[in-house]
């Protein structure tokens, strides 16, 4: 009942965005800086929250497992792009290769991890999403441009998200107590994750002609990427008993949508930036429907 709850808690904030998008006449440059707002202030506060939780050995070997996974996952993603593309258009190439690494598993995971498992859900999506912010500066962008090692790491030093999160094990390693008001702020801030990203997604989808989104090739990706994945990792990690935490942190992961960065990126990098935005606004549709049978089952 849950999962069903948090899935028309989706639809319903998703369904606001875009009527948000078509009615209040929101421009790209205005969905552009809600979307800098979210990952500049609301995840950082998010991931920070979900670090205030006492440290023990179990959650330190269970989220030392979750980063493990991730970063095996990330591996994965690299291995299979080699073969499952092949014969596509070269621009689609690149969008499905960048979508398959890059998804959108901070935007949406982290409030469906948050809400399905409480701030332990939180704290190890946060953890596991590590290896898909380094991919993303470094594998990732590197599929529209060449961008040298110097510049990734400055990338990454500098991402709010990955300063959260050395913020957050510098709080729950030390166990510190931050002031009230502070602690409030950043919670505030943190319960504003699921509403304001799902909102953001369907502002996104409001400023697609629907007549024009459907492609077999976006199809394709999306049958792989919110199926065929979670389902492999799945069965793999439940076939070696994995903590069962863990192994809906990682599956989770493997069942979110192309992230709105490869439209974003192919735009920038003069890529086909119209089948970049087919990936993630159909892929981010069919998860509405994927999503809540995933969660029944991990539930």
């Amino acid at each position: 009942m849950e999962a069903i709850n948090l899935q028309l808690q989706i639809f319903t904030l998703t369904a606001i965005g875009f009527c948000l998008g078509k009615k209040a006449g929101i421009s790209k440059a205005t969905i552009s800086q809600l979307t800098n707002i979210m990952f500049s202030v609301i995840l950082p506060c998010n991931i920070i929250s979900s670090f205030q939780i006492e440290m023990t050995t179990s959650i330190l070997i269970q989220t030392s497992l979750a980063l493990i996974f991730a970063c095996f996952s990330q591996l994965f993603y690299i291995f299979i792009n080699k073969f499952i593309y092949k014969g596509f258009d070269q621009s689609k190439q690149t969008c499905m290769k960048y979508a398959t690494i890059c998804s959108n598993a901070g935007f949406i995971g982290l409030p469906i991890a948050g809400v399905m498992f409480g701030q332990t859900g939180l704290l190890f999506m946060s953890i596991a999403l590590i290896p898909q912010r380094i991919a993303m500066w470094s594998s990732g962008i590197s599929m529209f441009t060449q961008t040298s090692k110097k510049e990734v790491i400055k990338k990454l030093i500098k991402h709010p998200c990955i300063i959260a999160v050395e913020i957050g094990f510098v709080i729950m390693i030390f166990n510190i107590h931050l002031p009230v008001f502070l602690n409030n702020t950043v919670t505030g801030l943190s319960g504003a994750t699921t509403s304001f990203s799902m909102m953001i997604i369907g502002m996104l989808l409001s400023d697609v002609d629907l007549k024009l989104i459907f492609d077999k090739d976006a199809v394709y990706y999306s049958f792989i990427r919110l199926i065929v994945i979670p389902v492999l990792f799945y069965a793999v990690l439940i076939l070696f008993h994995i903590d069962p935490l863990v192994t809906a942190i990682i599956v989770i992961m493997g069942a979110m949508p192309a992230g709105t960065s490869t439209a974003m990126l192919a735009q920038k990098y003069d890529g086909n930036a119209q089948f970049g935005s087919k990936l993630v606004v159909l892929s981010t549709f069919f998860s509405l429907f994927t999503i809540p049978i995933l969660s029944l089952v991990l539930k």
